[in-house]
């Protein structure tokens, strides 16, 4: 067959100044931004990659969306996939932020249609959306909050009833996150997102106060999008959904909400081993108004996670301060303050689990066991996937002290916890660990290695 020469990408490499060698290490230094330090990956592009691609080939899976991510940094332009010359078949590479109205009609017919794995392939995890995250600005130093563009409103009238029932089911989406993992009811999260929140979002609305309080809404509801992508392993398109959330938030003005969305891309940051960027986003959480204008809860969340980020970035004493601070912001809850949605869920076993992860980094592993085993003592029967997230950690921890029948009866419980229906990726790789941690220790004859590596196995292969 023959092929046409691909005029467009070979303009465009050449406006870059990249030879073809050139080509293929930036675009494989963008490509492994996107994965965690323990996952591979797909394989290194050499030059003759780009060759073929410049005489007509078309690309497969994301490498569009990667190549267009590499070209945008070296124009200092936004480059679209379209422009390569391979066509647009999801949504668009990050860029500058469109209207997010717009943003959710793209993403939500991506992530709902039929095809959605060959859609959401051409989407990366982004470093450079991370270090300059758009929407929520804070109005003492960047003005008022960007406005959406011009659009035609429907006539359906939006009250405050309204607002309070995109309220309701953000509660009860979360809460089946919290108790079954992100895996279960995402879909239609998505749909309801998709679909009447982005009518009421066109709505008429007699009041600026109502429109602003839809728009905190609908961000809450895209930022758990996201978390639940998030939890289920599926990082560029959590990304996408906390960039939407964050949009949506620095249009309604709700600062403490930018924050905890801040908070969440730091998070995710952490875990994928970006950790000045996760340290950037988790300082601008608990900047200005995100961290002043949140309910004591809210700080102590923010604040967990930035000791964390500093940690990471071997900044000890503030991590110590920052953790004390949280602690002491926990403190001051009061159950008799309305509490956001968000942070219904944070309390004594949140704190602990996060401590845990930040003394671990600071090298403290016997503070960081004794942190995971309060977390796990005083977990809710309604948390139960981040109960088993935080047995996985235990018994890491447990298992690095040489600790290894406690381990063991930890690992027992994580997977006790998988039986129960738990869809979650953070705690399958939780159990991926536990096979690999416990496969140098088969060939000693223990009983409780062999008993828990046995059912590890077998968990993971029904997965495949």
């Amino acid at each position: 067959m023959t092929r046409t020469r691909n005029e467009q990408l070979a303009s465009l490499l050449g406006e870059a100044g990249w030879s073809r060698a050139q080509s293929a290490s930036a675009f494989n230094r963008a490509a492994a931004e996107g994965r965690s330090p323990d996952d591979p990956g797909s394989p290194l592009i050499g030059r003759s990659h780009v060759s073929m691609w410049v005489g007509g080939t078309r690309p497969s899976g994301s490498a569009p969306a990667v190549l267009a991510l590499a070209l945008s940094r070296r124009l200092k332009r936004v480059v679209t996939v379209a422009e390569l010359g391979f066509g647009a078949p999801g949504p668009a590479p990050l860029g500058p932020p469109a209207d997010a109205l717009t943003v959710l009609a793209d993403l939500g017919r991506a992530d709902l249609h039929p095809d959605r794995r060959n859609l959401l392939a051409g989407i990366v995890y982004s470093t450079a959306v991370l270090a300059a995250p758009s929407g929520d600005r804070q109005p003492s130093s960047a003005g008022p909050a960007p406005q959406p563009a011009e659009r035609v409103s429907n006539h359906l009238r939006v009250a405050q009833g309204d607002v309070a029932t995109v309220r309701e089911l953000t509660l009860a989406f979360s809460a089946v996150d919290q108790r079954r993992g992100g895996g279960h009811g995402r879909t239609a999260l998505v749909q309801y997102l998709h679909t009447d929140v982005r009518d009421l979002l066109h709505g008429r609305y007699a009041h600026e106060r109502v429109r602003r309080e839809m728009e905190s809404a609908a961000a809450e509801l895209a930022y758990l999008s996201g978390w639940m992508a998030f939890d289920s392993g599926e990082n560029p398109l959590a990304q996408r959904y906390f960039v939407l959330a964050l949009q949506l938030a620095g249009q309604a003005q709700d600062h403490p909400l930018g924050g905890h969305i801040l908070r969440a891309m730091a998070h995710q940051a952490l875990d994928l081993g970006h950790f000045a960027n996760a340290l950037t986003l988790a300082e601008a959480s608990v900047q200005d108004r995100r961290y002043t204008g949140a309910t004591p809860r809210e700080r102590a969340l923010l604040g967990v996670v930035h000791a964390r980020a500093l940690a990471a970035a071997g900044r000890t004493r503030s991590a110590v301060k920052a953790l004390l601070r949280a602690e002491n912001d926990l403190a001051d809850a009061d159950a008799g303050v309305p509490e956001p949605h968000r942070t219904f869920f944070f309390g004594e076993a949140s704190l602990a689990h996060e401590t845990a992860r930040t003394l671990e980094v600071l090298g403290d592993r016997k503070g960081a066991i004794r942190e995971f085993g309060r977390s796990v003592r005083t977990r809710g029967a309604a948390f139960r996937r981040t109960h088993a997230v935080t047995l996985g950690h235990l018994g890491a921890a447990q298992m690095a002290d040489g600790r290894v029948e406690e381990s063991c009866v930890t690992w027992g419980g994580l997977l006790d916890s998988m039986e129960e229906g738990i869809q979650s990726g953070r705690a399958e790789a939780a159990v991926v660990q536990v096979r690999r941690l416990l496969s140098p220790l088969r060939h000693r004859g223990i009983p409780s290695v062999t008993a828990v590596a046995e059912r590890a196995n077998k968990h993971l292969s029904k997965l495949h």
